[in-house]
Order: C-alpha cells, then structure tokens, then sequence
C-alpha cells in the first residue's frame, strides 16, 4: 500500500513500520546476529531478512511468526531479495556465494 516500512537492524530484529502512523507496529525477534537486510515480497504478507548469524528468515507478518529458517551459507548472509512475483528468495553472503531458494 505504500504505508509500511520494514528495516533491519543491528540489535537482531526486524521492525514493520507503518508511515501513517509514524511508529513501529511489529518487531520480528529470531536471528542470534546483527540484521543486515531484508524485504517485502510482492504480495506483502512475507518479509525475508539476512542475518550476520549465517541464515536468512522467510516471516508471515500476517502470523508475526517466522515461516522459514534458510540454512547453508557459511559466513554472513549481507542481502536478500524476493524475485518478483515469485516465491524464489536470492541471498548474497560473505562466504563469496550467491544462492537461489525457493521458499514455498
């Protein structure tokens, strides 16, 4: 809708912000690490988040509950991004790789 925000951050979490009301109205808890990206699918019920703990995270903003847990890099995972109109997550990390999930 244009109204909400999600941000990593530094302190572990991921927050939902909605701009109309100029505050935060979720805060995702699970990574053990410092948040170093995320964001919105397409359809805007999931948030995806990259994690210096070596995993990202697929989260039901709907439930506020985390979906997926995606393990496999071996060094910080620095971006994430849903592919458009797609349930395919793509994730950068630190261990010099790229990888595809797809998180149906």
């Amino acid at each position: 809708s244009g109204t909400q925000l999600v941000t990593s951050s530094g302190d572990t979490t991921v927050r939902l912000w909605d701009l109309s009301r100029s505050g935060c109205i979720l805060t995702l808890r699970g990574h053990s690490r410092a948040v170093r990206g995320c964001s919105w699918h397409s359809c805007g019920d999931f948030v995806a988040s990259a994690s210096a703990d070596c995993t990202s995270k697929i989260w039901d903003v709907n439930s506020e509950r985390c979906r997926y847990t995606l393990r496999g890099h071996k060094d910080s995972v620095n971006s994430i991004e849903f592919l458009p109109f797609s349930s395919t997550v793509v994730t950068s990390s630190a261990d010099k790789t790229l990888s595809l999930w797809d998180v149906r």
